[in-house]
């Protein structure tokens, strides 16, 4: 499921975009004001940012410049009334994806997203509730972004992308700093514990995630 991050002031927009895009099967957060933003994305990486410009505090054109200079890569697709060229093209100068002027149907907004971000979407791996960007190495349980280390965030990808099927257990200890059956063993139940999942020990052969 797509994260989206909302910056619109008038609340009664806010709120049907965003009930229209949670209808569309998308998961997002709102924010009135600039600094809002800056609060919810220090504990929440989003997958896309819609962003109108004129809004309290901080406008959305220096929110989306501050982020990016901090490092952050999500995309923005600005909601504005602003249509003359000088905001147009500042917006595009910024790196913003797309640019839709105010009034706009809400189904333009959809078919935008999903026209950039549909393939992203094919390429994730799910399971169960589990959901794995094999690209971004990011692992989602339901809506919320998992952190997992190093090496348990390896072990996970050997095991997801060949779900099904056997890993070799020296394949996977291939992914420990220290390698040895006792830190594996640890290693993975811990991930079992995290995600909720199943991994099944072959005996003699390695371990596998059995096909849901």
């Amino acid at each position: 499921m797509m994260n989206i991050l909302l910056l619109e002031d008038d609340r009664i927009l806010s709120d049907s975009l965003k009930e229209y895009l949670e209808y569309e099967g998308y998961h997002v957060d709102t924010a009135y004001t600039g600094v809002e933003v800056y609060d919810l994305t220090f504990s929440k990486k989003y997958d896309l940012y819609i962003f109108d410009v004129n809004v309290p505090e901080e406008n959305g054109f220096d929110v989306f410049k501050a982020l990016k200079e901090s490092g952050d890569e999500t995309p923005v697709i600005y909601i504005t009334a602003l249509t003359d060229i000088n905001s147009i093209t500042h917006a595009f100068n910024i790196g913003a994806e797309d640019y839709i002027k105010k009034p706009f149907d809400p189904e333009e907004l959809v078919v935008r997203i999903k026209v950039k971000y549909d393939t992203q979407d094919k390429n994730m791996v799910h399971y169960g509730d589990v959901i794995y960007d094999p690209y971004r190495r990011e692992v989602r349980k339901g809506a919320e972004l998992i952190a997992l280390g190093k090496v348990q965030q390896q072990l996970f990808h050997e095991l997801i992308t060949r779900k099904g099927k056997v890993v070799d257990t020296m394949q996977l200890m291939d992914c420990l700093e220290n390698p040895n059956a006792n830190a594996l063993r640890v290693n993975l139940a811990k991930l079992k514990n995290k995600l909720g999942i199943e991994i099944r020990n072959i005996r003699g052969q390695g371990y596998m995630l059995e096909e849901l």
